[in-house]
């Protein structure tokens, strides 16, 4: 969330991956050069959340450095064909080339299902072969399907294990966003191979919160 590579390299140590969000966090395309060569010198591959499905947004987050793409507000096959042909050169897409960091000739395309109409659309965006894995947001798809943000809740439990399902049956890797380390794992354990445990805001927070309520007892 916040554009300092000191504090993303100091995240990344012992991740497997961090990514720079540039739908919600404060960064932006002229962080993502110190960013993400900090993520990679510290042995952690950087991904960027880009603020739109949109070609222009999807390329500049992999010409800056990003070796793959979680991609939000996809909610159909068409548009994920779409989103999955900006991140492949042709023939097999139509990404431009000359990126002055691209890496990646292959970078990750993830793609994002945070409503009905996204779930609705899953098993054809997952036949998509640019479409490399499915990344869920649980707040957003909260909201569209009208209930708590629980894991355990009735409506939205259904819901992820529909998409956790289809994802298996279709041999393509599930992620989900978390909020902390017991949440993270309910989800592991649940077949779920890319997990956000942490954001960096969060972690900050809630360090001050416990060490202070330490220090003052």
């Amino acid at each position: 969330m916040a554009p300092s590579p000191v504090s993303a390299g100091i995240l990344a140590r012992g991740l497997d991956y961090v990514v720079v969000d540039l739908q919600h966090g404060t960064a932006t395309e002229y962080d993502l050069p110190a960013l993400t060569t900090a993520i990679r010198l510290a042995g952690a591959i950087p991904l960027g959340r880009v603020r739109y499905a949109h070609p222009a947004d999807i390329g500049r987050a992999l010409d800056l450095g990003c070796e793959g793409v979680i991609v939000p507000n996809v909610e159909s096959a068409e548009q994920a064909a779409a989103v999955a042909g900006a991140c492949r050169y042709p023939p097999a897409g139509y990404r431009s080339a000359g990126g002055a960091m691209a890496r990646a000739p292959q970078p990750l395309c993830i793609v994002m299902v945070e409503s009905r109409q996204a779930i609705a659309e899953l098993a054809a965006t997952l036949a998509l072969t640019g479409v490399d894995g499915i990344y869920v947001g649980p707040r957003d798809l909260s909201y569209s399907l009208g209930c708590a943000l629980d894991p355990a809740d009735p409506v939205l439990r259904p819901a992820l294990e529909k998409i956790w399902a289809e994802c298996a049956a279709a041999g393509k890797p599930v992620g989900i966003h978390a909020t902390d380390g017991a949440t993270a794992r309910i989800y592991r354990e649940n077949g779920c191979r890319l997990v956000t445990v942490v954001a960096d805001s969060l972690a900050i927070s809630r360090a001050v919160v416990s060490e202070l309520a330490t220090a003052r007892a």
